[in-house]
C-alpha cells in the first residue's frame, strides 16, 4: 500500500465512520477500486491505526461533553443525569459486546465481505435513513434505558459491511422518538468503547501472529492514513451532529441507494 492509497483510505474511513454511509462498506469499495491486494497482516495494522484516529477525532470534537459526563459520573457522590447517561451508554454496549466477542467472526464467515453484500446493506441503510426522515414520532427529551438497549441492538446488527453504524443507531433513535441532537451525540459517544475494543482485538491478533511484524505496511503509509482519518473524522463528526439537528438525512439515503445499486451491479457484471 502506497502513502497515497493510505491517505485515500484513511480519509474514507474518517468520513464514513460518522457519516451514515458505512465505513466498512466504503473501505471495501475503495480497496476494490484501488485494486489493493494487501495481506491480512497489513490490513490489521491499517485497521488499528485508522480506528485509533477515529476514536481520537471523536474525543477531540466532543471533549466538552465527555469531560462533563466524566466529572459528573466519577467526581460526584450523588445520582445525577451524567451517571444515568453513563449507565445508558453501558447498557447500549451489551449487544455489541456479545456479538463482537462471540459472533463477529461467525457473521463474517457466514455473510462474507463481497461487494454484493455491501451493496445490499447499503440499500438497507438507505431504507432506514428514509424511514427516520419521513417518520414523525413524538420527540422525547431523554433517551430511556430501554431505548439505549434497542439502539445498542441496532449497533450490533451494523457489524455487517455496508450497514452504517452511525446511520443505523441514529435512525433507530429517531424512529423511537428521541430528540435529534440527543440521538446524534449518544450515537457518537456510545461507539467510543466498541471501537477501542475492536482496536484492542486487532492488537491481540497482531500479537498472536508474528508475521505481522515482518509484513509491515510501512511507517509512512500508516502515519499518513492516521492523519487522513483523524482530520476527516473531526470534520465528519462535527458536520454530522449539525446535519442531524437539521434533519437532512434523506440526502444520505439517496446516496446510499445509488452507491448500493452500483455496487450490486458491479459485483454481478
Amino acid at each position: 500500500m502506497s502513502w497515497i492509497e493510505a491517505l485515500i483510505l484513511g480519509i474514507v474511513q474518517g468520513l464514513t465512520e460518522f457519516l451514515p454511509v458505512s465505513s466498512s462498506g466504503h473501505l471495501t469499495i475503495g480497496q476494490e477500486l484501488l485494486n489493493l491486494n494487501t495481506s491480512t497482516a497489513e490490513n490489521l495494522q491499517f485497521d488499528v491505526i485508522v480506528h485509533c484516529a477515529t476514536v481520537l477525532s471523536t474525543i477531540f470534537i466532543l471533549w466538552k461533553e465527555i469531560e462533563h459526563i466524566f466529572k459528573g459520573t466519577f467526581l460526584s457522590k450523588q445520582w445525577n443525569p451524567e451517571k444515568a447517561f453513563t449507565l445508558k451508554i453501558l447498557i447500549s454496549m451489551i449487544p455489541i459486546f456479545i456479538v463482537g466477542i462471540f459472533f463477529k467472526d461467525y457473521v463474517v464467515d457466514l455473510f462474507g465481505k463481497g461487494l454484493l453484500l455491501v451493496g445490499g446493506c447499503l440499500l438497507l441503510t438507505a431504507l432506514l435513513l428514509a424511514f427516520s426522515y419521513y417518520a414523525k414520532p413524538r420527540q422525547r427529551e431523554d433517551i430511556s434505558y430501554w431505548h439505549a438497549f434497542i439502539i445498542g441492538l441496532s449497533q450490533a446488527i451494523a457489524v455487517l459491511p455496508g450497514l452504517s453504524r452511525s446511520g443505523t443507531t441514529i435512525s433507530t433513535g429517531l424512529l423511537l422518538g428521541n430528540k435529534k441532537e440527543s440521538v446524534a451525540k449518544f450515537s457518537f459517544l456510545m461507539v467510543l468503547v466498541p471501537i477501542l475494543g475492536e482496536t484492542f482485538l486487532h492488537v491481540l491478533k497482531m500479537i498472536k501472529h508474528p508475521e505481522v511484524v515482518s509484513e509491515s505496511i510501512g511507517f509512512l503509509p500508516l502515519i499518513v492514513g492516521f492523519l487522513g482519518a483523524f482530520v476527516a473524522g473531526c470534520f465528519a463528526c462535527k458536520f454530522m451532529i449539525n446535519l442531524v439537528k437539521r434533519g437532512k438525512l434523506i440526502y444520505f439515503a439517496i446516496y446510499c441507494a445509488i452507491i448500493g445499486t452500483v455496487a450490486i451491479i458491479y459485483s454481478l457484471v
